[in-house]
């Protein structure tokens, strides 16, 4: 199999677990986000939640939580494309 530039590698994927996803910090934040994915799944229905991200209306980091009032079905583009000024 011949690796094509600029496709995830294993090798790439594993590096970047070792340095960055298993980090305390960034375990906790995936503990949540999955956390939060599993209540809007039980409030909506997983057929809702296809094509669709969570999204917390305030924050996790500026002190919001994993409340139902907190969370909110978004397109991935709006979810993920917010720092491009979507």
């Amino acid at each position: 199999m011949v690796a094509h530039p600029g496709r995830d590698t294993k090798a790439k994927r594993d590096a970047h677990y070792r340095e960055y996803g298993s980090k305390p910090a960034q375990i906790a934040k995936r503990v949540k986000n999955s956390q939060a994915r599993d209540i809007m799944e039980k409030k909506v229905g997983k057929a809702a939640m296809k094509g669709k991200d969570v999204h917390h209306k305030r924050a996790l980091e500026d002190g919001g939580t994993n409340s139902p009032s907190n969370l909110a079905l978004v397109s991935v583009k709006k979810n993920r494309g917010w720092k491009d000024g979507v």
